[in-house]
């Protein structure tokens, strides 16, 4: 999954992005609302977290113009506690709402609860036939088996998982995968499918010729 950050406390930027990164997100990290919304009309992401304090125009601002072409979920953070700008924050679009200062634990579950929301799910957890997904703990259950996998392998299993039988291209995965300033190899999602067909099974990811992959629901 990718996020973009918006964000222009850079001690603080680094410490959302690095505890996102340890968690297998893909992370693009801006200071200002303007760079934010090109990035939101050029490019890809899973969700947003945006800081209401920015140095050129307000958070708001950016949530509104956001709103008005994109339905990207969107979590607030803000040092913004007086209930007025809560309510003004969700009534203009955000899916939830983050205090400063606040728990990096705090703030990684309330991602999680945003995008099941923006997904349709109510649970934690993810089952595809014999695969389970506990995305809160980061584990992978395979045939009642415990299965250790590499951040971006965990990532791109999340992703096909998500949408079980539906096709992802290698440049959608691979937008997810991997932020701006990251090596991207031209075989990496290949490897990444290799990896993960090894430590599972073979017939669970297929690969639909000149388009991309998808998880198969109906693999047993």
């Amino acid at each position: 999954m990718r996020v973009l950050l918006i964000e222009d406390d850079p001690l603080l930027g680094d410490g959302i992005k690095t505890a996102l990164q340890r968690e297998g997100y893909a992370v693009d990290w801006l200071e200002s609302g303007r760079d934010a919304l090109a990035a939101i009309r050029y490019d890809t992401f899973s969700v947003v977290v945006l800081d209401l304090g920015l140095p050129d125009i307000d958070g708001m601002q950016v949530l509104k113009e956001l709103r008005r072409h994109s339905a990207l979920p969107v979590l607030i953070l803000t040092a913004r506690d007086d209930i007025e700008a809560r309510i003004a924050g969700l009534d203009g679009g955000a899916d939830d709402y983050v205090l400063k200062p606040f728990d990096l634990q705090e703030l990684l579950a309330r991602l999680r609860v945003v995008m099941r929301r923006a997904e349709g799910r109510a649970s934690q957890m993810i089952e595809v036939g014999p695969l389970q997904i506990d995305e809160a703990n980061h584990t992978v259950t395979w045939r009642s088996q415990v299965v250790p996998l590499a951040r971006r392998e965990y990532a791109l299993l999340l992703e096909l998982a998500r949408h079980p039988g539906k096709v992802m291209t290698r440049p959608h995965l691979e937008s997810l995968l991997y932020g701006w300033n990251e090596e991207v190899a031209s075989n990496a999602v290949e490897v990444h499918i290799h990896h993960l067909r090894k430590k599972l099974d073979k017939q669970l990811i297929a690969t639909v010729r000149g388009i991309g992959y998808r998880l198969a629901p109906d693999h047993q």
